[in-house]
Parts: C-alpha cells; structure tokens; sequence
C-alpha cells in the first residue's frame, strides 16, 4: 500500500471528515444518492451550506454528481465508495501497515435467519433493474431474496443479458415486471435506480428502507456506444451491489443485536 499523495494528506482527511455536517452528508451518501434539498430537509440546514460542503467534498472526489434524467434542473450526489475506501485504506497504513486490512468485498453470501428482500425498481425494468436484480442474486449466491420491475415495463434489453453473460451471470429467463406485481408484498429494501421511478415511487407495506441510484439509461445512448454503455453500467452496479451486501449484513446483525 503506497502513501497518500502528497496534496492529500491524511491529516487533510481526516480534517474533512471530522466536520459533523460533512459526516451528515457523507453518511446520507453512504446509503442512497440524493439532491441537495433533500439533504438539507435530512439535515434541517439551508441548502447554500449543504452546496458548499458538497464542493469541499467533491473537491477531494469523495463525492460525484449526475444530472438527473427526470428533471433536468435536479442533480444528484453520489458518493464514490471505492475511492474513500482506497483513501480510508491510505490514512490508516500512514499511521500502521497493520491498519489498512479491510473487510472484503465479497462474501459467500449473506448468513441469517430471514433473508433480505430486495426490490430493484425502474421505468421499463428493461436494464438497469434486470441487471441488479442479476447481479445481487449471483453475489449473494440465492441468500438474498431479490426482484425487479418497473413502472411501464416492457422487455428485457439483449444487451443486459449479453453483458452479464459475459460475467458468468444468467438473465437469460428474466421477463419485465409491473411492480403492481408486488404491490402488497414485504421488502426490507427499496432500490432505484432510475430518477424518473424515484420521483414516483409508490409505498409499500412494512415501511422498507428507500435507497436511491442515480443511473443513466444505458440503452438511451447512441448504437455506437450501448455496449459500452451496458458495459459502464454493469462495472458500478456490481461494486454498488458489493457495498450492498456488507450494508445489509451489518444491518442484519445490528437488528438482531437489539431483539
């Protein structure tokens, strides 16, 4: 593990962090991406002040932003879990070579009692949710009871397929879904990962956890580039996914800690 850059020291870092309003942010981030009004409503501060220590964040690329496909005057944050792990990873090998053992990526699974439910929700459920439900299911290796649908479906994009075929996962079989199909079912986990679906979104029973993913379409993009595209879309959700299940692993035990 090579030493922070010299622009980025570790006391830098930390100094960042320490700030509890960035913390807020940081943390909000850490589960869902969001706009700037709606991490000034999480954190009851005008929103100037949330823009101005979401440049100082950004300034460091802890966190990134996407204009949103619904409105395009919205932009959402997003926080770049790989490269603060790596930063995290830096800080504590700057104190002791001991401190930068992380918790792995991928797991065997996610051991509990109840498996987590998990719905995926877009527009068409063409593509991005038909590739995260793959994903989760495959990484989880069937312990995480997971489904997508959308809104407006209509058929599940060949290049979904083909792109996570290529990873060895199968969506071969999957069909596009109304989540009027779900209507009514328990999920401990909400997750979308279209702008459009996010402003409409319905409720569902139980009260499941909202997390939202700001992701572009990658069928809307030219012939050219939709492989590609598919390709990008495929890379982050699969480290979205990972951090997922760490995520929903220390929220199993932390419940079950409190029974």
């Amino acid at each position: 593990m090579t030493s922070m850059a010299a622009s980025s020291p570790p006391t830098k870092f930390l100094r960042l962090l320490a700030h509890s309003l960035r913390w807020q942010i940081l943390t909000a981030l850490a589960r869902s991406d969001h706009r700037v009004q709606d991490l000034a409503n999480l954190g009851g501060k005008p929103m100037n002040l949330i823009s101005y220590h979401l440049g100082r964040l950004r300034a460091m690329k802890l966190v990134r932003e996407r204009r949103s496909d619904a409105d395009g005057r919205d932009v959402y944050y997003s926080l770049d879990l790989d490269r603060l792990q790596h930063i995290y990873r830096a800080v504590g090998h700057a104190l002791h070579p001991a401190l930068d053992m992380s918790e792995p990526l991928s797991r065997d699974g996610v051991l509990q009692d109840r498996p987590a439910h998990v719905l995926f929700l877009c527009t068409e459920n063409s593509a991005r949710s038909q590739m995260a439900e793959g994903i989760l299911r495959h990484l989880s290796h069937g312990q995480v009871e997971v489904a997508s649908a959308g809104s407006h479906p209509s058929s599940v994009h060949p290049l979904a397929v083909q792109v996570l075929a290529e990873q060895g996962i199968d969506i071969s079989g999957h069909r596009s879904k109304s989540l009027e199909e779900f209507r009514g079912q328990k999920f401990d986990y909400i997750i979308t990962v279209c702008d459009r679906i996010k402003e409409t979104c319905p409720t569902f029973t139980g009260d499941p956890e909202r997390i939202h993913w700001s992701f572009a379409d990658p069928a809307a993009t030219g012939d050219e580039t939709r492989y590609w595209a598919f390709k990008v879309a495929a890379k982050e959700l699969m480290t979205m996914i990972r951090y997922l299940l760490i995520m929903i692993d220390r929220d199993t035990k932390q419940s079950a800690h409190l029974k």
